[in-house]
């Protein structure tokens, strides 16, 4: 047997924690490493104490509308990178590797292109993230260089 190289080993860990996701569309999980250290952990979901997409059995933000990328104000869930970042100590986060893993909940496949919505961008630069690595497939992924976004922030637009 063939072990998992060390980014895919955190990409499935990710993708492990998107199951507790509530949304009724794309469930994302992420997981935060520093000096191969797990630091913190988040999935999509409702604020604690408030009812989820999937409690509900609609979603929120669809009601508003369907054009992908739009009408996250409407969005009852935060988003996991969001849960990740609040959970953790900004100290913990400098330097650090967020991993992501999207999953698209209608037909339990990746999503296509994830990545980390304008709102999301703005808070892994403050919380002083290194890079972000995306899972494509079970073996694939991108990584994105926060110090890149910072250099072209007139092209930091949502990418979902």
């Amino acid at each position: 047997m063939e072990r998992v190289d060390k980014i895919n080993y955190y990409l499935d860990i990710a993708e492990t924690i998107s199951e507790r996701g509530t949304c009724l569309r794309n469930n994302y999980g992420s997981v935060i490493v520093k000096n191969d250290e797990i630091i913190s952990t988040g999935y999509t979901g409702a604020p604690r104490g408030r009812k989820n997409c999937l409690d509900l059995g609609y979603c929120t933000r669809k009601q508003k509308t369907d054009l992908s990328g739009a009408g996250f104000e409407h969005c009852r869930s935060v988003h996991s990178e969001q849960n990740a970042i609040i959970s953790a100590n900004r100290r913990d986060m400098i330097g650090s590797t967020l991993y992501l893993v999207g999953i698209n909940k209608r037909n339990g496949e990746y999503v296509k292109d994830n990545y980390p919505c304008t709102l999301c961008k703005r808070m892994i630069i403050n919380a002083g993230i290194e890079k972000v690595v995306m899972r494509d497939t079970k073996t694939e992924y991108r990584v994105d260089y926060i110090d890149d976004w910072i250099k072209n922030d007139d092209t930091m637009v949502n990418n979902n």
